[in-house]
């Protein structure tokens, strides 16, 4: 596979928002790279992408990218991926897809590092990483499921406007700056249908035809699959608001039986990744700008559900970007390695899970 001089990396979307970013997870993680190929479309070329202190021109992606490779991060649009992420596979790389691509579909893991490991050992040259609001959601709740399941939850998320991309960043920071020069009647509106300066708007992607939006069926199905609870009982809705960093969640679970707050708080407490801030009465609660650049999911407004004897009420904020989409592709690459599963598409199919 690689050499002791460390690992052939491909990043396909290095110039994206979340490819830059997992280029500096990768150097602040001390990831071993050997060679770096910043991968993305024509567009992109001539540009070049910051790592460990050097400059790489990106290439234009074709299906000839991936020889070579030992890991491609696939951070680009869902499309491309689903196009590229196969190819790379079928070329021997092992390839850890963070777009929608695959997240449900049967012959791909669906992983968060540090949650559901071992769906790891069955993978076929793919892994997919969940979206950001299952990432947190999970993080935060999985913990809480295994001395206590969950029987039924209600998820309500308010998300910032960078899980939509660059562009919807730069119209809320041109709506602001309209707004400040005294233009409020005519705010510059291209990503939204309406403005988000200000507002609160209940639509993350597509509606279908239930009702829920295609966001609010991810968390869902996605968070099932990860805790392989295929009949949890979840209903979301999946709000954008004028906040650049960091989704934040109200969350409502059901549990098996009753599970005072102090409990919640204990099992929080000893749990990977999850930072407890719970002390309203002294202001202390997760916030948009304190979880923007950690990795941490901050948990706190720890209370009981008035509404359901086995109820018990959390508020979730973390760093959608990172936490919700780089940091854990980085964690999931290391434990390809820790694991010894750099193989591709040469993993056996008898080892796949078969639930």
């Amino acid at each position: 596979m690689a050499s002791s001089g460390g690992y052939n990396i491909g990043v396909l979307g290095a110039t994206g928002v979340v490819g830059r970013l997992l280029l500096d997870i990768l150097a602040e993680r001390a990831f071993p790279v050997k060679e770096l190929r910043p991968l993305a479309s024509a567009n992109s070329l001539g540009k070049t992408v910051a790592f460990a202190g050097n400059e790489y021109p990106v290439q234009e992606t074709t299906d000839e990218s991936f020889a070579g490779l030992d890991i491609l991060f696939a951070s680009a649009a869902t499309d491309a991926n689903r196009h590229f992420s196969p190819i790379a596979a079928r070329a021997g790389v092992t390839v850890v897809d963070d777009s929608s691509a695959f997240r449900m579909d049967p012959d791909v893991p669906l992983v968060i590092a540090g949650v559901n490991d071992d769906d790891l050992n069955w993978h076929n040259g793919i892994i997919a990483g969940p979206n950001c609001t299952t990432m947190q959601l999970v993080i935060a709740i999985a913990p809480i499921h295994r001395v206590n399941p969950i029987q039924r939850m209600v998820v309500d998320t308010y998300q910032a406007v960078s899980g939509w991309g660059r562009d919807a960043v730069v119209e809320l920071d041109e709506q602001i700056k309209a707004k400040a020069a005294g233009n409020g009647d005519a705010l510059p509106r291209e990503i939204f249908r309406h403005d988000i300066l200000g507002n609160v708007l209940p639509e993350v992607d597509a509606f279908l035809d239930d009702g829920y939006t295609k966001e609010e069926w991810k968390v869902i199905h996605e968070t099932r699959r990860i805790m392989h609870a295929p009949e949890l009982r979840i209903t979301c809705t999946a709000v954008r608001v004028p906040v650049v960093v960091s989704h934040s969640e109200a969350v409502h679970l059901e549990l098996a039986r009753p599970m005072s707050a102090a409990e919640v708080r204990e099992v929080l407490t000893g749990a990977p990744d999850v930072r407890v801030v719970d002390d309203p009465s002294q202001g202390l609660y997760p916030v948009a700008t304190d979880a923007a650049g950690t990795d941490d999911v901050l948990v706190g407004r720890i209370r009981s559900d008035v509404s359901h004897d086995n109820g018990v009420a959390l508020w979730i904020v973390a760093d959608n970007l990172r936490c919700g989409a780089a940091t854990n592709a980085v964690r999931t690459a290391e434990l390809l390695v820790q694991r010894d599963l750099l193989r591709g598409a040469a993993a056996p199919a008898a080892s796949r899970r078969s639930d």
